[in-house]
């Protein structure tokens, strides 16, 4: 058994084990595996020890490494997409996890609607109020929810939020909490459905299962320390 298998068997055990602890199904939760300066044989490691999800956050590695790859792979965009990343992205990925405004939702909007695509989206965001992080205000997402809703290619499949770096997992779980309570904030206000919350990286992804996480995104844990990349 490689290194890889049984790092994936150690994260589905916890996930497992979180999610009984909540109350839920252990299959409520997808691990989405991070790929982010790892190559395709390590990949592929991953892919043959029974993993299916898979999560880029730069475009151009994306494509460099996807085509290398069996194409029943599935992948998630989970990094900041720049607008003109936006026409290359779409038929890489099946859910974008990082709308993090209004402006990029109607650039994606508009270049779905001019390739004949219906993406997938998840709404970033930054419930700590971090300067530095992508993503919108709840206020403001709140604010800009029914124009979001109204764009007709985009299906809104839930949010996603990165929590402020902590020595301590549990220092994450306010911040889960928090976006658990906006989302089912949003879903009885615009009576709609965002079943998703992505929520949890290597080091808290065990709170954010206890908090209801549907996708947790992975990748220290699996492939190890990440190597060094290129700016695209």
């Amino acid at each position: 058994m490689g290194d890889i298998q049984k790092h994936l068997e150690r994260v589905r055990a916890q996930i497992a084990e979180a999610a009984e602890k909540s109350g839920r199904q252990p299959a409520d939760v997808e691990l989405v595996a991070i790929t982010k300066t790892h190559d395709a044989e390590r990949v592929r490691e991953a892919h043959e020890a029974g993993q299916q999800v898979f999560g880029e956050s730069r475009v151009q590695e994306a494509r460099a490494k996807i085509p290398e790859l069996p194409s029943n792979l599935r992948w998630h965009f989970v990094g900041h997409l720049q607008k003109n990343k936006i026409r290359h992205a779409l038929p890489l990925f099946e859910l974008i996890h990082s709308v993090d405004s209004l402006a990029l939702a109607e650039d994606i909007n508009r270049i779905a609607e001019e390739e004949g695509m219906h993406p997938h989206v998840l709404l970033e965001v930054n419930v700590a109020g971090e300067g530095s992080k992508f993503g919108f205000k709840p206020e403001t997402l709140r604010a800009e929810m029914e124009t979001l809703l109204a764009l007709n290619r985009l299906s809104i499949e839930g949010l996603m939020t990165i929590p402020p770096l902590a020595p301590e997992a549990e220092a994450s779980r306010r911040y889960f909490i928090k976006l658990r309570g906006l989302r089912d904030a949003l879903e009885k206000e615009f009576r709609i459905k965002l079943p998703h919350l992505s929520m949890g990286m290597t080091n808290d992804f065990v709170i954010a299962v206890e908090e209801e996480a549907t996708l947790v995104r992975v990748g220290t844990a699996i492939f190890g320390e990440r190597r060094r990349a290129k700016r695209e």
